[in-house]
């Protein structure tokens, strides 16, 4: 690592290039597993915050890169020790170190710790071992020991005492015994195979109980510290009366092998010593000595029968042996020693640990594969294969691990991500060792997708279709468009506009656009505009925003808002000019017939005519439908030669709308006579005068109104050409209305002409070229059916003959 960070600083001084310096960090990513480890020391016992290392200086990096990149360092373990100043590159301890209680069962203590770079993604090891210093003294267990030594005891003898315990290590650990000067005894020094050092008390000279019964000894024992410690403890011997036998054990040391599981209270061995003597001198009893505390915490001892049994919870991890020594002693208080040692044996009993070390919560679904989502490390305090672990994911995830070293797995995607179909992933990893009984342990990483706008808003439908009644108030609402985006937060969030057309004037509708309400902005008319469509946009909030089109369908309700416009007779016409009526027409003869016309569209435009006055109320009749003016009954001599009708028009509309059609009417004999009758009421004018004048009125006015039924026509026939590519409904511009008053629709056109050789001339009148429907076939706009078309043709045949 700190080669790394010394070429990359060369390479900066140098000027080397961009590019070489990326390459080579990837190449040092890929092969950081092989990085060399930092190793510092530090004495116990430091103050807080003692300083340990300038991981900066050491890496050849500058502090500013330290906080460029997040460094920071792990512990292993819970616990964290260390501290890493990012603004110095200082390591620091967060705390006194006490050697003796981080590492009571080894003589050397190390502890671990990573600096962990997240950007790009790299781990240092380092180690830092904790020195030992001289801050304990030996200490006996108890601070007097009491040996009863047989007088008779030959010199040479030896007496195993008590053991000093120092915690310290090393040269600062118990390196000598001494005793107080005296004449009978010595001291014998050894060492144990765990390194230990034992001290035993030599016989040099005989006892004599009569002499001295009791001798006090001062033992010391010292350690190799600078300055040295001491601690001491008082050895009380009691010189007994003779007992020439000892208790001898079968074997001098006894080994077992015994699991780490072992239940309380399973025999692990029975020792045992005879002693030939009788009485209370043969009786033996056993007890534990220079047997450590931990030790006997562990294993009972019968004092009886010899057996020693499991006492408690036997941990391999804590202690792989466990030496013993124990003591029988005979009545006489006569004494034999032997050793009992037990290896414990490693069984599967620890989980694998697992412990993040660096998780990203959140990431975005548009994340490439191999994207990093965690650093974590797997430990097994078990040996051989119950200590080696596996790691996987539980189920089919778009994740992978991926080992790195020293037992630490990067997570990583595998595959491409989709928010809108999983917005978050629970995973679950499985860390499983090899032991022959496999434990394992489980950790959830929570990993939700943060949005990215990658769907477009969607409509619910490709057309909306909404109606409104013509004459409608301004900005009426009419309904809503609704569109839906998969995305979230302001991916999601919606907006509409209507899609504007250059060259296209503005369209009388608007979109809110936030809630998507359509409003109509100012009244419409059904005569002028029936449907229209526009475009509707929405785009949502993301960067760059995406939409979606849909079309706006208006269609215009018809009201009944325009009354029946009468065409025929001309409203602005005279009354007196009226029809004729000859004095022999029959029953159903056809007099004239009232045409109307309503701009309106459906049961709004279907017109009905009823007789709303007459002069002669039983004479006349009008078609509900058609608006044909008949004669009711035959004309008889008693009816006024003048007659004056009304005719009602009425849609059918709610509600109804309504006009009126006035028609004058002159009962004749013949045209002739009323020739004569218009004569004798003109002024006196010469002979042929009144005829001439009649005849060039007359001409005049067929011409008229052939000139303005043949304009009429044509224009009927563009409007309905233009009405149908539009829709099927007929429909009666206002253009209509305002035609000419004698206007008639091409149903009406009158044959006129003159019998020729008579000085009174007649009118070959009023038979109209009504059109005959075949049955079921309806009659187009402006036309009415005529239920006796074949009648009424023959009636006019024989009325012009």
């Amino acid at each position: 690592g700190w080669l790394f960070w010394r070429i990359m600083a060369c390479g900066r001084r140098s000027g080397g290039s961009k590019r070489q310096v990326i390459l080579f960090i990837l190449c040092v990513c890929v092969c950081h597993s092989g990085a060399e480890t930092l190793r510092y020391s530090l004495a116990e016992e430091m103050e807080r915050d003692a300083f340990v290392a300038n991981v900066a200086k050491d890496l050849g990096v500058s502090p500013g890169q330290l906080a460029a990149r997040k460094a920071r360092v792990v512990s292993e373990g819970n616990e964290q020790l260390f501290r890493l100043d990012r603004n110095t590159g200082v390591l620091t301890a967060k705390q006194s170190l006490d050697r003796e209680e981080i590492c009571p069962q080894s003589d050397t203590c190390t502890l671990s710790f990573k600096i962990f770079f997240e950007n790009p993604l790299q781990l240092i090891r380092g180690e830092v071992e904790v020195r030992d210093v001289n801050d304990n003294s030996p200490e006996f267990p108890e601070k007097e020991m009491v040996l009863q030594i047989l007088e008779t005891t030959s010199p040479g003898s030896r007496f195993p005492l008590e053991s000093a315990r120092d915690k310290d290590v090393g040269s600062n650990a118990l390196q000598n015994y001494s005793l107080g000067s005296n004449a009978h005894f010595s001291l014998a020094l050894g060492t144990g195979k765990d390194g230990a050092k034992y001290v035993e008390l030599v016989l040099e000279r005989q006892l004599d109980r009569e002499e001295h019964p009791e001798l006090n000894l001062l033992l010391t024992a010292t350690d190799g510290g600078s300055p040295p410690r001491s601690g001491t403890a008082q050895i009380r011997i009691l010189v007994l009366d003779a007992n020439d036998n000892t208790p001898v054990f079968g074997r001098e040391l006894y080994e077992v092998r015994l699991a780490e599981n072992s239940p309380p209270g399973l025999l692990v061995v029975r020792v045992a010593a005879a002693d030939p003597d009788e009485g209370s001198n043969g009786k033996v009893r056993y007890t534990f000595t220079q047997t450590s505390e931990r030790s006997r915490q562990l294993f009972e001892l019968n004092p009886a029968s010899g057996e020693i049994r499991v006492a408690g919870n036997l941990d391999f991890e804590e202690a792989e042996n466990h030496e013993m020594v124990v003591r029988a002693t005979d009545g006489g208080r006569l004494s034999a020693h032997c050793k009992v040692q037990v290896e414990v044996l490693d069984v599967n009993d620890n989980a694998p640990e697992i412990a993040l070390t660096s998780l990203t919560a959140s990431i975005p679904e548009d994340a490439p594969p191999r994207t990093v989502v965690a650093l974590f490390s797997v430990r097994d305090r078990d040996s051989g294969d119950n200590g080696r672990t596996e790691c996987a994911i539980d189920g089919d995830l778009p994740f992978s691990l991926a080992p790195t070293f020293d037992n630490y797995y990067e997570l990583r995607t595998n595959a491409a991500l989709d928010r809108e179909r999983t917005a978050e992933y629970n995973i679950t990893i499985t860390a499983v060792d090899w032991g022959t009984t496999r434990l394992s342990s489980r950790e959830s990483i929570f990993v939700q997708l943060s949005d990215v706008n990658d769907n477009p808003p969607e409509f619910s439908q490709e057309i909306y279709t909404m109606s409104v009644p013509e004459n409608n108030s301004p900005m009426l609402r009419i309904g809503s468009v609704n569109a839906t985006d998969a995305d979230a937060g302001k991916n999601a969030r919606v907006t509409y506009a209507l899609v504007r057309h250059e060259g296209k004037e503005q369209p009388d509708v608007s979109v809110n656009p936030e809630n998507g309400d359509v409003y109509i902005l100012r009244p419409l008319d059904y005569e002028e505009v029936r449907a229209f469509e526009v475009a509707v946009r929405a785009a949502d909030g993301g960067s760059p925003p995406l939409s979606a089109q849909a079309v706006l369908r208006v269609v215009v309700r018809d009201e009944n808002d325009n009354a029946p416009v009468v065409l025929h007779p001309p409203p602005d016409s005279s009354a007196a000019a009226g029809e004729l009526v000859p004095r022999w027409a029959r029953a159903g003869y056809l007099v004239a017939k009232v045409v109307a016309v309503d701009a309106d569209a459906g049961q709004n435009a279907w017109l009905s005519y009823e007789l709303a006055k007459a002069t002669e109320p039983g004479l006349f009749r009008v078609g509900l439908h058609s608006g044909e003016v008949r004669t009711a009954r035959a004309v008889a001599e008693r009816d006024a030669p003048r007659q004056r009708l009304v005719v009602l028009v009425r849609d059918r509309g709610h509600p109804p709308r309504s006009a009126t059609a006035t028609l004058g009417i002159a009962l004749v004999d013949g045209f002739s006579d009323a020739h004569l009758r218009v004569s004798e009421e003109a002024p006196a004018a010469e002979p042929d005068g009144p005829l001439t004048l009649y005849l060039v009125a007359s001409l005049a006015c067929v011409s008229a109104l052939f000139l303005a039924t043949a304009v009429a026509a044509v224009v009927v026939k563009v409007r309905r050409a233009r009405r149908s590519e539009a829709e099927s409904l007929p429909t009666f511009p206002k253009a209509a209305t305002e035609s000419n008053a004698g206007s008639l629709p091409r149903s009406y056109v009158y044959d006129v002409c003159f019998a020729a050789g008579t000085v009174n001339s007649e009118f070959r009148f009023l038979r109209p070229l009504l059109p005959c429907f075949p049955a079921g076939l309806p009659p187009g706009p402006g036309e009415q059916r005529s239920s006796v078309c074949s009648q009424e043709a023959a009636n006019l045949g024989d009325e012009g003959d």
